[in-house]
């Protein structure tokens, strides 16, 4: 990933604003993917409340080491893995990528800067190439 050091300072800082919030974070989460979505609902079978503790869990630790991919690819690869037993689709991740994008301007409103969106945008981007990759190999 060639995300730069003002990216991952932008990330952070945005992250640990919404993070103080974690489970109002994560019911906007799921609520803008739904609602954007309703065909991925069936795909989520565990309590929303447990659901959202490891959406923002995981969201935390991939926050913690962006500067750090060698690390975070084989976590990131067994988690696309085991989103295909889930039943995920690889058109399924740009959904959740917007998802996650507008409740991150849903919880910081101006605070969240073009410049932050752009960096998540790009984070998401090439964490979703990783993990498509790893899970659809043909």
């Amino acid at each position: 990933m060639a995300l730069t050091k003002d990216e991952i300072q932008l990330i952070r800082e945005s992250f640990r604003m919404v993070s103080q919030s974690n489970e109002q974070a994560a019911d906007r989460f799921y609520r803008n993917l739904f609602e954007a979505a309703p065909e991925t609902r069936h795909l989520f079978v565990n309590d929303m409340k447990t659901q959202g503790a490891m959406l923002m869990s995981k969201l935390g630790l991939v926050v913690a080491q962006l500067q750090n991919m060698d690390a975070l690819a084989p976590m990131l690869e067994d988690l696309a893995l085991r989103h295909v037993a889930y039943g995920v689709k690889p058109e399924h991740y740009p959904l959740v990528g917007a998802a996650l994008v507008k409740m991150m301007s849903d919880m910081l409103g101006d605070e969240f800067t073009p410049e932050a969106k752009a960096a998540w945008i790009n984070a998401y981007n090439a964490l979703e190439m990783l993990m498509v990759s790893t899970a659809y190999r043909d």
